[in-house]
């Protein structure tokens, strides 16, 4: 069985989609407004490379020449770069949208507070990747080497001629991992079968690799994508609650305007609520029905006994002569 939300707690598509809209839009336009100038990214580059040569993990020297050297491993490489990114990840967002509403929630605020983060790690360390370093540095461009064969040209995974619509220097931290870790877990944890559990492990790894063996990141990006991704989940309950509060008291508030309103009766006149007397009590029969030995009721008046009557012309004296016969016996 499914696990499915309340209806009113139930995403709505046409909510959904304005909002990732705006989220990714910030995204892509954050990534062109934040180039700057070349030689600071070129700067963050060499940096990056020499703590990992410090510390010996710059595995993407090694990767790199790996992919060069077989185009049977570069190609497909240069494939999964270009387009696994923007279509497993909406992918997986559809699905939890249709099939797993009670988890689509947590999991599409988790991917766009990373998302944001990220675009912060752009602004604030605008980074040259291994491809465009100088060529002593020891990297070849395998998208530009095997452009050939697919549709990017020498520009990363854009299409031939729009190189010019992204940041080439947009590469700390690496949302490629960090998006792909993002369904990674999503296969593991909703994946009912041994093959989603299993794709949910090797997808974000082989991601990792492609993205160092490609020379389109360095492992410490990789890193900082998965650190982006921790901090995104993290964060991401608490910007629910905090929308749900919000959301909760601008109900409260419209329902208190509401609630103010006074109660309206027949005539025009106002009162409270719970004072009017309903029309079954008005004019329901007197105490005790009127039969010998009847329990009594306790007898609720009609609004119509409230008001003084006068004896009409010619009984006042029978009622007089009534009332002292009466008093007689």
């Amino acid at each position: 069985m499914y696990r499915t939300a309340p209806p009113e707690k139930r995403p709505r598509w046409w909510t959904e989609l304005p909002l990732i809209a705006v989220v990714y839009g910030l995204y892509s336009a954050g990534r062109l407004l934040v180039r700057g100038d070349v030689q600071p990214a070129v700067d963050h580059g060499l940096a990056i490379l020499d703590l990992e040569k410090t510390f010996r993990i710059n595995f993407e020297h090694p990767l790199n020449r790996l992919f060069t050297d077989h185009p049977v491993l570069g190609i497909p490489a240069d494939f999964a770069y270009a387009s696994l990114h923007y279509l497993l990840t909406p992918a997986l967002l559809i699905w939890l949208f249709r099939r797993r509403p009670a988890e689509y929630r947590l999991q599409r605020s988790w991917l766009m507070i990373s998302t944001l983060i990220g675009l912060i790690g752009f602004t604030l360390l605008p980074t040259c990747p291994p491809r465009l370093l100088d060529a002593g540095q020891g990297f070849v461009d395998t998208m530009a080497q095997y452009g050939s064969y697919g549709w990017w040209g020498g520009d990363a995974s854009a299409p031939r001629g729009l190189g010019g619509m992204t940041n080439q220097y947009a590469a700390m931290p690496s949302l490629h991992v960090g998006w792909a870790l993002w369904c990674g877990v999503v296969l593991w944890r909703q994946g009912r079968t041994a093959w989603a559990k299993a794709a949910g492990v090797i997808y974000p790894l082989a991601i990792t690799l492609v993205v160092m063996g490609t020379a389109n990141h360095y492992f410490l990006d990789a890193l900082a994508g998965a650190a982006v991704m921790v901090a995104g989940l993290l964060l991401a309950k608490p910007a629910l609650r905090l929308v749900d509060l919000v959301k909760s008291r601008v109900t409260s508030t419209g329902r208190g305007e509401t609630a103010g309103t006074p109660a309206r009766v027949s005539g025009g006149c106002e009162t409270s609520a719970g004072t009017a007397l309903s029309r079954a009590a008005a004019s329901g029969p007197a105490a005790g029905d009127g039969r010998p030995g009847a329990p009594q009721r306790p007898f609720e008046a009609d609004a119509r006994d409230q008001i003084p009557r006068q004896p009409a012309h010619g009984t006042a004296g029978d009622a007089r002569t009534g009332g002292t016969a009466t008093a007689a016996r």
